[in-house]
Parts: structure tokens; C-alpha cells; sequence
């Protein structure tokens, strides 16, 4: 359950950091707004596609991330024994890696 409380924050992260870029560009476009020049449309159009095409892959990770993890979240209800033995694995390996290189290195 920890995880998931460091997955919403740092989602929740994420997100806040993509609402100030949002807002930022919003507030670039409405002060050049009266500033005319072929440059400058053309700048606030790429912007204004590159935002548009920002939130819609935004929505595609939000919803693939929420996919992921409900389908992990079912496949450790549904086989727990083999989830913690994949775990065990996972950590006895990691520590073993990292005990190899501290030893190595002379720490």
C-alpha cells in the first residue's frame, strides 16, 4: 500500500509540473497576443499544437500507468505466493549485486 501512496505522489507531481508548464504557456500566448509578426504566430501556433499534443499523451501514460497497475494488482491477488517469491528473488539478487560491487570496490 506504501507504493501506491509514493505512485500517487509522485503522479500528483507530475501532474502539478504539467498544469505550471500548461499555465505558463497560456500566459506566453495571451502576452504575445497583441504582438503581430509571422515569427510570432507561427511560434504561438507550434506551441499551442505541441500543448494540445502534450495533454493527449499525458491522458494515453495516465491511462496505460492505471491499466498496469490494476493488472499487477490482480496478478499478485490472484497468485500472492509467487508475487512474494518473485520479490525475494528480485531483493536477494539486487543485494547480492550490491554487496558484489562494495567488495569490489574495497568499501
Amino acid at each position: 500500500m506504501k507504493e501506491l501512496n509514493i505512485m500517487d505522489k509522485r503522479k500528483q507531481g507530475f501532474s502539478n509540473d504539467l498544469g505550471t508548464l500548461a499555465e505558463d504557456a497560456h500566459a506566453f500566448m495571451t502576452a504575445t497576443a497583441d504582438v503581430t509578426g509571422e515569427k510570432v504566430n507561427e511560434a504561438r501556433q507550434r506551441l499551442a499544437a505541441a500543448l494540445e499534443n502534450c495533454k493527449q499523451m499525458y491522458g494515453r501514460v495516465r491511462d496505460k500507468a492505471a491499466e498496469g497497475a490494476r493488472a499487477a494488482d490482480e496478478a499478485v491477488h490472484e497468485h500472492p505466493y509467487q508475487a512474494i517469491g518473485i520479490a525475494l528473488g528480485v531483493g536477494a539478487l539486487i543485494g547480492y549485486l550490491v554487496t558484489r560491487r562494495r567488495t569490489r570496490n574495497g568499501d
